[in-house]
């Protein structure tokens, strides 16, 4: 099994601009992601965004912002350790590419560096795994999302 990349695409019944908004603002990606997220959309920003309660096991999961031009590409590095600079080798890169699709947006995600943390065999088959089923769950979520906005045209 390939262990290096995952790519997933979905079709959003709305504008790139309100894509792109849902998968880089904080506010607007706990309506789809984490339960909290702490960051500027600003590259080179650091951040946080968080999974459940940190006092009842919940995870707080670094995050900086690496790209972003409206509409198009927003990118992030994540799970790289607390106080350290988000890199190629201690971190996990996310893309989000928008393309105007008839009345909609197609997204595509792409995961990458998975390799690159130099885990062992197991870890690395056991994280992709997690990052996988992750975002399977968490991308279909984009389009409900998306649709309970009140969107002005």
């Amino acid at each position: 099994m390939e262990q290096g990349t995952i790519e997933r695409e979905i079709y959003v019944d709305a504008s790139p601009e309100v894509v792109f908004d849902v998968v880089s603002s904080p506010e607007h990606l706990t309506g789809w992601w984490p339960d909290e997220a702490r960051y500027e959309q600003v590259p080179g920003a650091p951040g946080e965004i968080v999974f459940g309660d940190p006092a009842d096991g919940g995870v707080v999961v670094a995050f900086t912002v690496v790209d972003s031009q409206p509409p198009r590409t927003f990118s992030f590095r994540w799970t790289h350790p607390a106080g350290e600079v988000a890199a190629a080798g201690n971190s996990l890169l996310v893309t989000f590419e928008l393309t105007s699709s008839g009345r909609g947006t197609l997204l595509r995600m792409t995961e990458t560096g998975f390799r690159e943390l130099g885990w062992e065999a197991a870890v690395l088959e056991h994280q992709y795994r997690e990052h996988v089923a992750g975002w399977d769950f968490f991308l279909p979520r984009i389009a409900p999302y998306v649709a309970t906005l009140e969107v002005r045209p």
